[in-house]
């Protein structure tokens, strides 16, 4: 009783729109609705990404992570839930009937993160990297002046204390791996701010602005230095909370932001099939490439071939001009853009938890439109042995299939087509399992369409092709080992140290990278998006090609694809075959 009177004290329900009132309809009665939300609920809340997708009249403001900000955000956002329930669905075209469940599925993932799964109240690094990565962006693109985006970086800095004095506040139950995550961070974030952010408006000569950011500045680091300590001293001593958000947290967050309703049973079920076939593919493979070396043995050697840490950043460059070229010359999908992304080290607020990423500029961003894509490198700190480890993952095949992955034609690639994307809304909402879904069927794809191939060799003998499959097959096998530990720890079936297990014999990866990954798996319960998407996007293809028959085509079905934006899966199918058939 006192749990249920708790959460009506801090998320109270607005008043509903009037039985009598009529039903909002048609597309220019959405439009108009949708706009505001963005405007009144979607931007005012969450300015960063206002800033990330290109609308700068928001960047000197941030997010309120106070209790009362809360409140305010679950407030407006059951607001705008009954103004969208009040739409008359019938009365839309089929395009927009998808942007009005695209709108009620973000509304509907934001209160069951605010109501019941609460990281605002478990997640100590959510606070931390947070505020870091909405200063990141301000100065990681020069969208303004250097002076202009300085008076930004300033007014959000000016904010950042508060944060962590909501952080004080609210932080209840912390997971002793989320405070171990954030403690681990936070000096490598000290480190962004004391050198990082200065640097990067170097140019600024106004010596008053100067003076002002300079003390800005120090606010922030010392108050990043107290909460540091705050964490230290008195969280981790108590950290006893737990990760898990639970079967039903699970499957509901599954449904609001995947659009996929299957019981997690069967999705345990397809996972494991999946799982099943790459190790299979895995030893075929491996085999071919030496049948007197057990897979493991070949996996070994072939991740003892990798750059020097101090080249991993070449490494990359050197792969993504082929990687579009071939694209272009096999008519794979078309190029939005030419231009290359810029390869550059992962910034510090990610580097505990992410291996790779990509950040492709937003769609409504007109004048900074430079990719970053980011790689992390060993620090400085680690052992010979920990760094060796660390390297394993970018052994030669995973460099090929991480820069597929993550520019060509991944994620660089679709999200320059999201700028194409035919709504508002589909520019700016969309979801895990595409995005991911996309990049990871890419690895497989192109080298399904010969990406690597020897001229002249035959499949069977091209060693230099079989290793790139190979490496191919270890990250689908990371992607199914995500899947499956994700489900099973957040439904209490499996431990955290059965999750690095699983991991490291099911998922062929190296113990500190199976670390690694159960690790994000804790505060990343759906990260079953990559295998789950891939899926999904080869049963599209397949469905496709029947009813395309003999006008099918690769670069047709991929360009079709990616012009939707990046929504479920489920309502591609809806535009592309014209009707609502399973998506696995």
């Amino acid at each position: 009783m006192k749990l249920i009177l708790l959460c009506a004290l801090l998320f109270p329900v607005p008043a509903m729109p009037s039985q009598s009132a009529k039903p909002s309809t048609g597309d220019a009665a959405f439009n108009k609705l949708a706009d505001r939300y963005f405007d009144e609920l979607y931007f005012r809340f969450f300015p960063t990404s206002a800033t990330a997708a290109g609308f700068h009249q928001y960047d000197g403001q941030l997010e309120d992570y106070s209790q009362a900000g809360l409140r305010r955000e679950a407030a407006e956002l059951k607001k705008f839930r009954a103004l969208f329930e009040h739409v008359d669905e019938t009365g839309l075209s089929p395009s927009t009937a998808i942007d009005h469940k695209l709108v009620m599925n973000d509304i509907n993932s934001r209160l069951l993160e605010l109501e019941s799964i609460r990281q605002w109240q478990t997640n100590p690094d959510r606070y931390s990297s947070g505020v870091t990565n909405s200063i990141f962006l301000i100065m990681a693109r020069n969208f303004a002046s250097q002076a202009q985006r300085l008076k930004s970086v300033i007014a959000r800095e000016k904010r950042i204390p508060g944060v962590f004095e909501a952080a004080r506040h609210n932080l209840r139950n912390v997971p002793p791996v989320y405070v171990d995550v954030a403690i681990e961070q936070i000096p490598g974030i000290i480190g962004f701010f004391e050198r990082d952010v200065p640097q990067a408006f170097n140019e600024v000569k106004d010596k008053k602005l100067l003076a002002e950011f300079q003390t800005a500045n120090r606010a922030v680091i010392e108050s990043l230095r107290r909460y540091q300590k705050f964490l230290s001293m008195e969280i981790k001593p108590k950290a006893h909370g737990d990760f898990r958000i639970g079967a039903e947290n699970f499957r509901r967050k599954l449904m609001y932001e995947e659009a996929v309703d299957l019981p997690l049973d069967r999705l345990l079920e397809i996972g494991m099939a999946d799982l099943r076939r790459n190790q299979k593919s895995f030893r075929e493979v491996a085999a071919k490439i030496d049948p007197n070396k057990t897979p493991q043995q070949i996996l070994s050697e072939l991740e003892k071939d990798h750059p020097e840490p101090g080249k991993l950043l070449q490494a990359f460059r050197d792969t993504l001009g082929g990687l579009r070229d071939f694209l272009r010359d096999r008519h794979i999908v078309d190029m939005p853009s030419q231009v290359l992304p810029i390869v550059e080290e992962t910034p510090p607020f990610a580097r505990a938890l992410t291996f790779a990423s990509m950040d492709t500029p937003g769609p409504f961003e007109e004048v900074a439109t430079e990719g970053f894509f980011n790689a992390t490198l060993p620090e400085p700190s680690w052992s010979e042995k920990q760094i060796e480890e660390h390297m394993a993952g970018f052994n030669r095949g995973t460099v090929i299939s991480t820069a597929v992955h993550e520019a060509y034609p991944g994620h660089y690639t679709q999200f320059l087509w999201v700028k194409r994307a035919p709504s508002k809304v589909r520019k700016l909402l969309g979801c895990n399992s595409n995005a991911e879904g996309w990049a990871h069927y890419s690895e497989q794809m192109m080298l399904d369409e010969g990406y690597g191939r020897t001229p002249g060799v035959d499949l069977d003998h091209d060693t230099a092709f079989l290793k790139l499959r190979l490496g191919q097959l270890q990250d689908a096998l990371l992607r199914n080992a995500r899947y499956i530990v994700g489900i099973r720890m957040h439904t209490g079936s499996m431990t955290f140290d059965q999750g690095v297990e699983f991991f490291e014999k099911e998922g062929y990866q190296s113990h500190m990278n199976s670390l690694r990954e159960t690790r994000r798996g804790t505060s990343d319960p759906t990260y079953l998006v990559y295998t789950l998407g891939k899926l999904e996007i080869l049963k599209l293809r397949e469905d496709y090609k029947k009813k395309m028959g003999g006008r099918f085509t690769l670069e047709d079905f991929h360009n079709s694809f990616l012009k939707q934006g990046f929504p479920p899966v489920r309502y591609i199918r809806q535009a592309m075959l014209g009707d609502d058939s399973p998506v696995l």
